[in-house]
């Protein structure tokens, strides 16, 4: 019934208790996942998640904010992504949040790093046809303008993909939607404070949406502040169903036929 379009089942709060989280999912109809990978270092082990579970898939990709890890080439890319059940490139794009704290007082200039990686990426993904798994924080222009200058501008798409755990604005929301990408929501959606993310549910077609919990973090009220799991995502599909008004059963079917859609090789 639900399908979680993002979660990080190898990190090791996760991973030291896949047999109850697999139950768990069961038990709450979640029905598939989608492990997703933030390094090269940790490729084989989400892969493994993907190839020893029938309903679990796998994507490769660094995440922006890694550094001193192993810098992906194209074709690292591509080699990884031509192995079976991985349907996407990623999680990658561009993260800008905090540059005093979190990036040592660097600029925005000093990050090239970043937009030379998220380019990369971008045109594994074009040359393999699967679609990007895209986080980008405190750096949506950036982000958008890179997608464009890279040729995924709406209508020389080859890649595609998602803006995953999406926290942006409504004018970002309608940027992404333009250059034809999805949009995914996580339990920031069920946060008493998220009513401006709540009108961007609003704002997105059904058709244009997916639901995820980004597990471990982020879990959805009303776990909030414990460990997220893939068998969280009713919740967010709820808050989804209750903010446009309608079923949640819509919201389960509509997100997880878009999750087919988009990750092409997925199967029901």
């Amino acid at each position: 019934m639900y399908t979680d379009s993002h979660c990080h089942l190898n990190f090791p709060e996760l991973l030291s208790q896949l047999p109850a989280i697999r139950q768990a999912m069961a038990q709450a109809q979640v029905d598939r996942a989608l492990c997703i990978c933030t390094t090269l270092e940790e490729f084989e082990g989400v892969h493994a998640l993907a190839t020893a579970h029938d309903n679990f898939w796998s994507t490769v990709g660094v995440h922006p904010d890694n550094e001193g890890v192993q810098e992906p080439t194209v074709q690292d890319l591509l080699t990884r992504a031509a192995l079976p059940r991985v349907v996407a490139i990623g999680e990658t794009g561009l993260d800008y949040y905090g540059m005093e704290d979190r990036k040592g007082g660097r600029s925005i200039a000093d990050l090239e790093w970043q937009r030379d990686r998220f380019r990369n990426h971008i045109r594994a993904a074009r040359t393999c046809a699967k679609p990007l798994v895209i986080h980008t924080r405190s750096a949506s222009d950036d982000t958008l303008a890179i997608l464009r200058e890279e040729g995924e501008d709406g209508a020389g798409n080859i890649a595609g993909g998602v803006f995953h755990c999406f926290t942006e604005s409504m004018q970002v929301a309608r940027a992404a939607l333009d250059l034809g990408y999805y949009l995914s929501f996580s339990g920031i959606v069920t946060f008493k404070t998220a009513q401006e993310l709540r009108d961007v549910v609003a704002y997105v077609p059904l058709d244009r949406t997916l639901i995820e919990t980004d597990s471990p973090y982020l879990a959805p009220v009303p776990h909030r502040g414990k460990t997220n799991s893939p068998a969280y995502v009713p919740y967010v599909a709820q808050q989804v169903a209750q903010t446009k008004g309608i079923a949640v059963e819509e919201v389960a079917e509509a997100t997880s036929r878009n999750f087919e859609t988009l990750f092409k090789g997925v199967t029901a």
